[in-house]
């Protein structure tokens, strides 16, 4: 089967990009949804602007489209990320770069050609954006699978000599700062992890963290009051970016006792904290994790540490793994370019005693959510994350639906 043709549109993401160094450091104000204020990550011309994204079209030869979206985080431009991805700036680039390599091309295996295509440079010898990477190789493994009438999650497997295990894998949703009434769908829909929270701001989180303690407080007690059946028993997940290490100057035994205190208030609940510490660089930040993933499990403390800020590519997720830099890695999807390294990053979790999550943004569209359900039933990350937007509502319903009939599909083969 040949691509016949590649067809570009921009489109818009499920929520927005936002300087996080801005609002980290309380440089605005809060007028609705928006933030008034001026910009300190370079590439913003505002601290909160809607999210782009460009769709990537393979028209194949016998007629069949096959499609994935071009999309980024959205805190771009923080903790080591590529810069905003703006669709009018960077489609001439794919249309430049990266069309040429596409056209007339035999689709005979995903992963060969998606390596080939995360490896492409610009102008300046320069890796392409980490956001073109990633929808040009989603429409790659589409129209693999489409000229092998599979599903994606079978060419993966295939292709990754990989077991297939047709069975859901977890999903885990996000509030955003409508962190009470967006925890209630969440309960309602029985959402195996919760909330994220958004503690994005040490004052969210409380100066010594007491905010966060009244919320898990809160949170247990409204499981409780909603949940649909009795033995719902949701494991909940704070994103707390770094503002509990600011909150305790990076204070490696003061961390250590308020997450105990956490763990306690939370119980019967699995916790896991994500981003404790914000450090200003890899080095230090793997220093720093790996100490608080020693010092809790040497005092029993019942917490999961996932690794998120400086943890961005398939090589820095390697060098937190090797140094076992928290308990948990998140796989920020959009972040590593070629989904072919993303595929690489659980593989890598899973053999190295590191607990794989697979994540991504709420800045990504329903198709990049759709493939990363693809891709998780594939190679089994104990979590996916709930995407796009931060309604809840529509995340969890795109993932979920898809995750549903992928299986109901595999399982139907399987017979």
């Amino acid at each position: 089967m040949l691509i016949k043709d590649v067809v570009l549109s921009k489109g818009l993401t499920g929520f927005y990009f936002d300087d996080q160094r801005a609002i980290r450091q309380g440089n605005y104000q809060e007028n609705g949804i928006a933030y008034l204020g001026e910009p300190m990550t370079p590439g913003f011309s505002k601290i909160r602007q809607a999210g782009e994204s460009v769709s990537v079209q393979l028209v194949l030869e016998d007629g069949q489209v096959a499609y994935g979206d071009c999309a980024a985080v959205q805190y771009s431009g923080a903790g080591g990320r590529d810069p905003l991805f703006l669709a009018d700036r960077y489609i001439p680039q794919i249309e430049e770069y990266v069309v040429p390599k596409l056209v007339g091309r035999k689709l005979t295996s995903f992963r060969e050609l998606a390596e080939e295509i995360d490896q492409l440079t610009n102008g300046e010898g320069k890796p392409l954006h980490t956001a073109i990477r990633y929808g040009v190789t989603q429409a790659i493994l589409d129209a693999v699978a489409r000229s092998k009438h599979l599903t994606m999650a079978e060419v993966i497997v295939e292709e990754y000599g990989l077991e297939l295990i047709p069975e859901r894998v977890k999903i885990f949703a996000q509030t955003g700062d409508d962190r009470k009434l967006n925890a209630d769908r969440m309960i309602i829909k029985q959402v195996d992890v919760l909330p994220h929270g958004l503690f994005n701001n040490v004052n969210k989180l409380g100066r010594k963290g007491e905010h966060l303690k009244d919320y898990v407080v809160w949170l247990k007690n409204r499981v409780q009051e909603l949940k649909p059946r009795e033995d719902y028993l949701p494991d909940f997940q704070f994103d707390v970016y770094g503002t509990i290490g600011e909150a305790f100057d990076n204070n490696i035994e003061e961390i250590g006792h308020y997450v105990q205190e956490l763990a306690e208030l939370a119980a019967p609940h699995r916790l896991a904290i994500e981003g404790p510490v914000d450090c200003g660089s890899k080095a230090e930040q793997i220093r720093v994790m790996a100490e608080l993933r020693e010092y809790v499990d040497k005092h029993n403390i019942p917490v999961v540490f996932v690794a998120d800020e400086w943890c961005n590519t398939l090589e820095d997720i390697k060098e937190f793994a090797q140094a076992k830099a928290g308990h948990m890695i998140q796989i920020k999807a959009p972040d590593l370019g070629g989904i072919n390294n993303s595929v690489e990053a659980v593989l890598y979790c899973h053999e190295h005693g590191i607990i794989p999550y697979l994540g991504g943004t709420c800045n990504e569209t329903e198709r990049s959510a759709q493939i990363t359900v693809q891709l998780a039933v594939a190679t089994r990350p104990r979590q996916i994350l709930s995407k796009p937007g931060m309604g809840v509502d529509e995340g969890l319903a795109i993932c979920t639906n898809e995750m549903n009939r992928l299986v109901a599909l595999l399982k139907s083969k399987a017979r």
